[in-house]
């Protein structure tokens, strides 16, 4: 086990718990559990929005598939990006001016048959089983590379940690997650990427000729390239 990675990772979760037990506090009512309570600040919910982008599966699948397709790949990261944006002028602002708080409680508000109000929580249920497979494989596979436990042990914890978060804390200890995840994430980036700057002597055009003659291509990439 690697005890620098596991002391550092009980003290976040040591943290985080500590916030979730504060903002349970303050969870009293949809409003606050949903939204809290809108006193969150355009900067926090920046983070927050930053860090929920910046998942396990986002980093990891998404240098799987620049690694394997390219510039392709990149594309696919940029996806994800303009389809917060539809969320956010299609379904996020009619929510809002609605008064209410998920999707399927404005089918409900517009629709009062009880077939569309199922039809609607069996899809937000089959979404967020299929979208948290992908998270907790992500998260699971670096708590195993970093603290040496077994994969099934490390999908369980952070699967706990999550429900933790989320029922105890709503959208407060969530929002404060996110944004220490946020942080600590364009942080570490920072400092590697400055370690590697400086192996370059700070030169843009010395790091990427290197590069290129370590990766070389091959006469028939280049023929696809072009």
């Amino acid at each position: 086990m690697n005890t620098p990675a596991f002391i550092m990772f009980l003290g976040i979760v040591f943290v985080t718990l500590i916030l979730t037990y504060f903002a349970s506090k303050k969870t009293k009512n949809a409003s606050e559990f949903y939204t809290a309570g809108g006193g969150l600040t355009g900067w926090q919910n920046g983070l927050a929005i930053a860090g929920d982008y910046m998942s396990a599966a986002s980093f990891l699948g998404i240098a799987g598939a620049i690694a394997l397709t390219g510039f392709d790949g990149f594309f696919y990261s940029i996806g994800f990006l303009v389809a917060y944006l539809v969320v956010l002028y299609l379904v996020a602002e009619p929510l809002r001016n609605l008064g209410k708080y998920t999707f399927a409680d404005m089918i409900a508000a517009r629709f009062n048959a009880k077939k569309i109000r199922g039809f609607a929580a069996m899809n937000t249920v089959t979404i967020s089983i299929f979208y948290m497979i992908a998270q907790l494989v992500g998260a699971g596979a670096l708590i195993k590379l970093l603290l040496g436990l077994s994969y099934t042990t490390s999908v369980l914890i952070v699967g706990v940690l999550m429900t933790v978060y989320v029922i105890f804390g709503g959208m407060h200890a969530t929002s404060w997650v996110q944004i220490i995840k946020a942080v600590l994430l364009m942080g570490g980036t920072l400092i590697i990427s400055m370690i590697v700057f400086a192996k370059f002597n700070w030169s843009i055009t010395d790091m990427f000729a290197q590069m290129k003659t370590a990766t070389p291509l091959k006469e028939s990439d280049l023929i696809q390239f072009h």
